[in-house]
């Protein structure tokens, strides 16, 4: 997505790497200002928060599908969390375990039925 002049169209961001900054990692938000260096995005019930370009994915059309993430390896973490994962809501946030392969699944936040990413790897190493 290029950053626009006077005329911004609606856009979305998530991380597309694994840092700390006021984002929450899987989740999608809402790009009210875009520059070549730099994207505001608007956090529910926080103001917006400005976080550099190059640690964001960006693109035009709302995402309807369940984002995938890997739990942060931390080194005091119990191995089976190492190894988890869990999914992130394309519209309310929240955040659902995954138990099994599923192809959709509905979330416990805002009751929507939302297809799953299975084919994006979302914050795994090239």
């Amino acid at each position: 997505m290029e950053p626009s002049g006077t005329t911004q169209r609606r856009a979305w961001a998530r991380l597309q790497l694994d840092v700390s900054c006021g984002l929450r990692r899987g989740a999608w938000y809402r790009v009210v200002k875009l520059t070549a260096e730099e994207a505001t995005v608007q956090v529910p019930h926080r103001e917006r928060v400005q976080v550099p370009r190059r640690f964001l994915q960006t693109r035009v059309a709302r995402p309807r599908r369940w984002t995938v993430v890997p739990h942060s390896p931390a080194a005091d973490a119990p191995p089976e969390r190492r190894r988890s994962r869990y999914a992130v809501c394309p519209i309310c946030r929240a955040r659902a375990s995954i138990i099994a392969y599923a192809v959709d699944m509905r979330c416990p936040g805002c009751d929507g039925l939302f297809g799953i990413a299975w084919d994006e790897e979302y914050l795994t190493p090239a």
